[in-house]
């Protein structure tokens, strides 16, 4: 059986509304890319977070949830510790199994997308069966990537990802081959006040961002 692990990278944000507190938007944008991990069905989940934001997830994650902690807030630091034994924010349990060697696929998202569908990192993952790098973009966005996803252990030619600045064309000229990249459906990210307008309120989720933006007057 193909052991998945999607963990959410609550690196730190590029903007936030004038009108909100910082952490009071960065709290309520990982509450709800969290709150959406929780619903996605044969994976697992997790978060990665620096110790400097070590906070952030304790204010957020559900109980069990394992919390990496890492040394910088890019993929390739939360790939690299996926391998090894992590901490969990409680002790495991039979839901969250204890963490540690055994993941085949691991994808990687940003934590500044709140109504992110769950089916976008399903088609994220999807592509591992027959390629070993999986990268979305972002939505409205010249740079950057939602997220990230690859088969263990990685490929020697992957190269380093920052989510805020990566493009799929980059991570596809350092393959040996083209093939060996799949680019997949793209969604937007809260890096603007442009992206603001991609929200779309009909979409059921992301309640925190949504609440936090109505009672500035940003959303109606």
């Amino acid at each position: 059986m193909v052991r998945r692990l999607v963990v959410a990278l609550l690196a730190p944000v590029t903007w936030t509304p004038p009108e909100i507190a910082p952490t009071d938007w960065r709290t309520a944008l990982a509450e709800d890319v969290v709150d959406l991990l929780a619903t996605l069905n044969e994976v697992e989940t997790a978060v990665a977070v620096t110790a400097a934001d070590r906070w952030l997830a304790d204010a957020v994650v559900w109980p069990g949830t394992t919390v990496y902690q890492i040394s910088r807030p890019t993929v390739g630091a939360v790939l690299a510790s996926c391998g090894r034994t992590a901490q969990p924010s409680q002790p495991a349990s039979v839901n969250h199994p204890e963490p540690g060697h055994g993941y085949d696929q691991v994808a990687v998202v940003a934590g500044d997308a709140p109504d992110l569908p769950g089916l976008t990192i399903g088609k994220l993952l999807r592509p591992l069966t027959t390629r070993p790098v999986a990268v979305a973009p972002v939505s409205g966005g010249d740079t950057g990537l939602l997220g990230a996803a690859a088969r263990l252990p990685l490929p020697e030619w992957l190269p380093a990802l920052d989510l805020d600045r990566a493009v799929p064309t980059a991570v596809r000229a350092a393959a040996p081959r083209p093939s060996e990249l799949a680019v997949t459906a793209g969604w937007h990210r809260l890096r603007g006040p442009a992206d603001l307008a991609r929200l779309d309120p009909a979409l059921a989720g992301w309640d925190a961002t949504r609440t936090l933006l109505a009672g500035a007057g940003i959303l109606g």
